[in-house]
């Protein structure tokens, strides 16, 4: 049996679609390719299984459909396995429908947050043939493929037609040991292709690994994968430090992002860090990670910064403690700053997230959220920043909240791009645009460009200070209130 892990390209006009290990669907004018680890994982285990795997990500590749239909059909797998995500379904059903139409007998799978949320949608808007709900997809695919050449036993959490009705083995459960995993087949899976064009990396090559599934505060009401993952697991970190010295000898990576929804903390986090410490991974590799306020004290900062970490993803949001409570950070404002500060101190590099366009949030409210940013660059506690519009995604509290209130204005699923405010708010679209862009805008402040520029110490500085020139230009593109246009 052959199976395809694969990535169409969506055209459009918006700019890149940026689909794989994506918890916030973006369209980047300046692309970013995203390592997508557990589609790597189902591919690498199906490979130990026996089964021939093509690994097809037009998207990463720059394929146009029409190339990319071409070497699909060439290809003939048994089964074509795609990640999806609510901006793009709508194109994905119709290249479902064309691939079933140009390959004969072959089975399409789709995964992702979307169709957990809403599984029997899909069944309805195209010839799927399963959906592999949850967020262990990687297992449930070697299950379906077991299923289908085997006879085991179908796990739950899958969904599938049998005699024209759509049926279904039950709510997906996140009972699999990810200790048990193979480490990722890397060439297999193309890693290659994800490992430049990512603002995570400053020294390149760089990859992706996931020491957890997903995060363990696992309750902000505005994110996709608390609908894949309900409850969060780890590895060891033994496992991981193992795969670290595997990427590190075999691949020379000098670049790690651990994409787990908020990295592990307290002894785990000693141990991993102590570990790499040890291990002297931490003279070779530069560690990146997402992070939550609040958790950490400097010790811990300091640890990390030993261990070779460098870079850390702070989910800021807003400025509003009303919205931080609504959407259940579980922080307080003060701890954006002191978080910052005191990972800045250790000599680490926080990066800021920040949404725009909540249904409570005034015009006044998304000022206060650009004073805050402003004033954390002022006095360089953070290095850099990404803003967009918040959207609720199917399956999330934030989007029952939306349909409860009333506060929907849409559920075209192409709108839910991050491009246009999706929900009723008392700031007009061009405001929220204005706002997003105000926050791009702190990076050509002259205290911030002095800062950039005496921070560089080598060509690998220089070269990521040009990739991020480029992607801030392309994120103000993105923002801009003109930009409204439709898929192809």
């Amino acid at each position: 049996m052959k199976i395809a892990i694969s990535y169409p390209p969506i055209e459009s006009d918006k700019g890149v679609a940026e689909i794989s290990q994506n918890r916030q669907f973006n369209w980047f004018n300046s692309p970013t390719y995203v390592y997508p680890v557990v589609p790597a994982y189902a591919a690498t285990m199906l490979k130990e299984n026996g089964y021939e795997v093509f690994w097809d990500d037009g998207i990463s590749e720059e394929l146009t459909l029409v190339e990319y239909m071409k070497r699909i059909s060439r290809e003939q797998p048994d089964i074509i396995v795609m990640e999806t995500k609510t901006p793009v379904i709508k194109t994905q059903w119709k290249i479902v429908k064309e691939l079933k139409k140009n390959i004969t007998n072959v089975k399409v799978v789709l995964v992702g947050d979307h169709v957990t949320a809403l599984p029997q949608e899909s069944f309805d808007k195209c010839g799927v043939d399963y959906v592999l709900t949850g967020g262990d997809y990687d297992f449930l695919l070697l299950n379906l493929c077991r299923y289908l050449t085997k006879g085991e036993t179908l796990e739950p959490g899958i969904w599938y037609r049998e005699n024209d009705e759509v049926r279904n083995t039950g709510s997906f459960q996140l009972n699999h040991d990810l200790n048990s995993m193979p480490f990722i087949n890397r060439d297999l899976t193309k890693w290659w292709l994800y490992s430049e064009k990512n603002g995570n990396y400053k020294d390149l090559p760089g990859t992706y690994t996931m020491s957890g599934r997903d995060c363990w505060w696992n309750k902000c009401t505005f994110c996709a994968w608390t609908v894949l993952y309900p409850q969060f697991r780890v590895r060891t970190p033994e496992s991981v430090l193992d795969e670290i010295g595997m990427l590190i000898e075999r691949y020379k990576v000098k670049e790690i992002f651990d994409d787990t929804g908020t990295f592990p903390a307290g002894e785990w986090l000693e141990d991993f860090c102590q570990g790499m410490i040890e291990r002297g991974y931490n003279r070779k590799v530069r560690i990146g990670c997402n992070l939550r306020y609040g958790r950490l004290n400097q010790e811990q900062y300091s640890l990390m910064r030993k261990a070779g970490f460098r870079y850390l993803l702070f989910g800021l949001e807003s400025a509003s403690q009303k919205t931080i409570d609504r959407i259940n950070k579980g922080i307080k404002v003060a701890d954006v700053v002191d978080g910052c500060k005191m990972a800045k101190k250790a000599g680490l590099e926080p990066h800021l997230t920040v949404m725009i366009g909540f249904p409570w949030e005034t015009k006044e409210d998304a000022i206060g959220t650009i004073k805050l940013a402003k004033e954390i660059f002022r006095q360089g506690f953070a290095d850099t920043l990404q803003a967009t519009i918040a959207i609720p995604y199917p399956g999330t509290p934030l989007f029952n909240e939306c349909q409860t209130r009333g506060w929907l204005v849409t559920q075209d699923w192409d709108d839910y791009d991050m491009r246009q405010p999706v929900m009723t708010t008392p700031m007009s679209e061009a405001d929220i645009k204005q706002a997003t862009q105000e926050l791009y805008k702190i990076f050509f402040s002259a205290r911030y460009i002095l800062r950039r520029l005496v921070s560089i110490r080598s060509l690998s500085d220089v070269k990521f200070i040009s990739r991020g020139v480029r992607k801030i230009l392309g994120h103000l593109k993105d923002f801009d209130a003109q930009n409204r246009v439709s898929n192809q």
